[in-house]
């Protein structure tokens, strides 16, 4: 079902979008999406919406808005009806819908991960209830090998078993093969496209899969706009925003759009953990990724592992850790919580003895301080294993270092958990890095 074109969507086309119909063009520039960010700031101090601009009141309130764009464009950009009523046809002649940030409709995850940078217009062909599925963002080059090509092929075809959709920018090699092997699979999909969604809404390859709805393109640029960088490089921040987590499959190094791309959310934005292929033919690519803070992907070979690494991410997700804590979530790969028996040594040494590796869903029994007691080790109470750990050694001030050394984490993971356990009262901070409790 094609949604309907809400007033505020209409009037953010007016101001924002070429509406490539005909050749009756507005002579006033449309607005940048620097200039219509600054537009939405004024409205919303003045605690007005878009639509209020094509309202009886609208002459007076383009004149408040003066200082960030003439009041004259904006009303020469919102004569255009005719114009969008001509688009609007020709949208929907291909099935082709619109939302803005205006509209309930529109994905939370891009308000939430890009704020106000998100885009003003969304396009897109498919189910809209596909917006919020989230999923796994598989990203590589358009020129690699076959092995790469049927590795992207069979994580699309796992991500379809394990009920998690693909998202992916639609171009030739990683991306491709990645939808190919979700679609073929009976899984779901999201393709955001930096150019031509007329042409990808038409492509008998997506037909079957836009017919089941389980295949969602979109866009945020006119569905007949034409290739260029800054589109491609915009897109690529929409991939990983409408992602949970992100698998670069290769990346040439220092150069290329998923280079770019990677980089970019590593070192800046941090939508999503972003992992890097393990196995299969070395990278100088993904080496360089690695070492500025992505994960090696733990490859996984059945749903059950497939979904583990999900819900692993979910333990950060739901504490409310940020998941661009590349130590932190690094080290929950790296090192899976294992099962432990700790002592006192003096006043204050944690030693640990470590034994096999904790199943997800067992019990253990660890002996602390001369209490042996029962602790659940579940994906999703890992906090709470620790707090176990920690409040039951007795007679004893524990500092930052000691609890890392002990729990054989990062120190910064150490003093996320103290830090915590300190702000809920739990524990007392005592001295510089050192915490102290009821029974510390």
């Amino acid at each position: 079902m094609i949604p309907s074109l809400s007033p505020n969507t209409q009037a953010i086309l007016l101001l924002t979008a070429p509406l490539k119909v005909g050749a009756s063009q507005s002579r006033a520039p449309l607005l940048t999406p620097k200039e219509y960010k600054a537009l939405a700031l004024i409205l919303r101090d003045l605690k007005r919406q878009p639509a209020d601009l094509l309202s009886f009141e609208g002459v007076e309130l383009a004149s408040e808005c003066s200082t960030v764009v003439e009041k004259e464009r904006i009303r020469e950009l919102l004569a255009r009806g005719f114009l969008l009523s001509q688009a609007l046809e020709q949208w929907r002649a291909r099935a082709i819908w619109v939302i803005s940030r205006a509209d309930s409709t529109y994905p939370s995850r891009l308000k939430a991960r890009m704020r106000a940078d998100a885009p003003p217009l969304l396009y897109g062909c498919g189910s809209i209830s596909l917006l919020e599925t989230g999923g796994l963002a598989v990203v590589g080059p358009r020129k690699v090998g076959n092995s790469e090509i049927e590795y992207a092929r069979m994580v699309g075809k796992l991500a379809a078993q394990a009920g998690k959709p693909i998202v992916s920018g639609g171009a030739k090699g990683v991306d491709q093969a990645a939808m190919q092997g979700v679609l073929e699979a009976g899984g779901y999909g999201c393709e955001v496209h930096a150019e031509d969604l007329f042409k990808a809404s038409i492509d008998r390859s997506y037909r079957d899969a836009l017919m089941s709805e389980r295949l969602l393109l979109i866009s945020p640029y006119d569905p007949s706009s034409s290739f260029s960088v800054g589109h491609a490089m915009q897109r690529n921040k929409l991939i990983y925003a409408m992602a949970d987590a992100a698998l670069v499959v290769n990346s040439d190094l220092n150069a290329g759009g998923t280079w770019a791309g990677a980089s970019e959310q590593l070192e800046k934005f941090h939508f999503v953990p972003v992992f890097v292929r393990s196995q299969g033919q070395p990278s100088l690519g993904l080496s360089a990724l690695q070492e500025r803070g992505a994960i090696s992907w733990p490859e996984p070979q059945d749903v059950l592992s497939f979904k583990n690494i999900f819900e692993k991410l979910d333990v950060f997700r739901k504490k409310e850790v940020h998941l661009s804590s590349s130590e932190l979530v690094n080290d929950l790969f790296a090192n899976p919580p294992q099962s432990k028996e700790l002592d006192t040594v003096g006043a204050a040494r944690l030693s640990v003895k470590r034994g096999d590796r904790v199943d997800v869903s067992s019990t253990t029994t660890a002996t602390l301080g001369g209490t042996e007691f029962a602790t659940h080790v579940a994906a999703d109470t890992l906090f709470n294993f620790v707090r176990d750990l920690l409040l039951n050694v007795e007679d004893a001030t524990l500092s930052e270092l000691e609890v890392a050394e002990a729990l054989d984490v990062m120190p910064a993971q150490a003093r996320c958990w103290l830090e915590r356990l300190a702000n809920e009262g739990t524990l007392v901070k005592h001295g510089q890095g050192t915490y102290k409790g009821a029974k510390l």
